[in-house]
């Protein structure tokens, strides 16, 4: 078999390090990384990849989309896949600015403690670039999902988005600009999952730890204020009154499994597009 290559087409001015440094952990043998990658230059990148080995020896070659902006990242994806014709293609994971492996890994973690498909979930700034994906992934495994945001616009786009592909989703948007809607959101929910930016708090302790239904919490954000007070980034399964609580470092072991074990993925076949529906399939296998 031939040396393992991941070409990373990274949206930022510099390609990303951390995703460098997992490639190299999940056992890439050559990384070839390109920076500030646009729409209107993957065609000469990807035909690189495609059309320097032998139809055999493609699976020893795939590409990696990241950087920080998400919905670019989508579009070069689309973009990439666009260039595929018969045999000649490569695989492909999108995972711009650890989106989908971190909403795959809180999915998961949340399916460890209660029934999905039976549970009433309240996602807090469910209308960001991870938020999106836990409520998409949450909405395939019969959920009741609440999308919390502080426009209700916003919350309503997402579940037209989330509809489309999920026309029997139990969706619902919520304005949360006020403490009393929120107290309202999350009136018997079982889980909170808060999906917002850094250093910024979503939900005081007082106010969840008043929410008896609780059995799942799970904040995403690492820096200081913490999403969800009263939950620490290093929290895993810790239980408080009755309610499991995850911080965003506990989450982050299953992230970086679920991480590596796309990436080898990759080098399986040469046809995968690893998106978000497949990197959540992949985190339920690691469990």
């Amino acid at each position: 078999m031939k040396p393992r290559i991941l070409v990373c087409l990274d949206s930022d001015p510099q390609p990303s390090v951390f995703d460098s440094v997992v490639a190299v952990d999940a056992g890439v043998d050559h990384l070839f990384r390109h920076a500030g990658v646009t729409p209107s230059a993957v065609r000469e990148l990807v035909y690189g990849a495609m059309f320097t080995r032998g139809a055999d020896d493609l699976k020893s070659t795939a590409l990696f989309i990241g950087g920080g902006d998400v919905e670019l990242g989508s579009e070069l994806l689309k973009a990439t896949t666009a260039c595929f014709f018969g045999p000649m293609r490569v695989s492909v994971l999108l995972d711009s600015n650890g989106a989908n492996t971190t909403a795959a890994a809180t999915v998961v973690a949340a399916g460890r403690h209660i029934n999905l498909s039976k549970s009433t979930i309240a996602v807090l700034a469910g209308t960001g670039s991870v938020g999106k994906r836990v409520v998409r992934m949450l909405a395939s495994e019969g959920a009741t999902v609440r999308v919390g945001s502080r426009k209700l616009a916003h919350g309503n786009a997402v579940v037209a988005l989330i509809k489309a592909s999920h026309p029997d989703a139990n969706i619902t948007a919520h304005e949360v600009a006020a403490p009393s809607q929120l107290e309202a959101m999350l009136a018997g929910a079982d889980a909170v999952i808060a999906c917002g930016p850094p250093g910024i708090e979503l939900l005081g302790a007082e106010l969840r730890k008043a929410t008896p239904t609780l059995r799942v919490a799970i904040d995403l954000n690492a820096v200081p204020p913490l999403g969800l007070a009263g939950i620490e980034v290093h929290h895993k399964a810790v239980e408080q009154a009755g309610c499991i609580c995850y911080g965003a470092i506990g989450v982050g072991g299953t992230k970086m499994k679920i991480h590596r074990t796309a990436i080898e993925r990759l080098f399986m076949t040469n046809d995968a597009v690893l998106d978000a529906d497949e990197v959540y399939a992949i985190g339920k296998q690691i469990g």
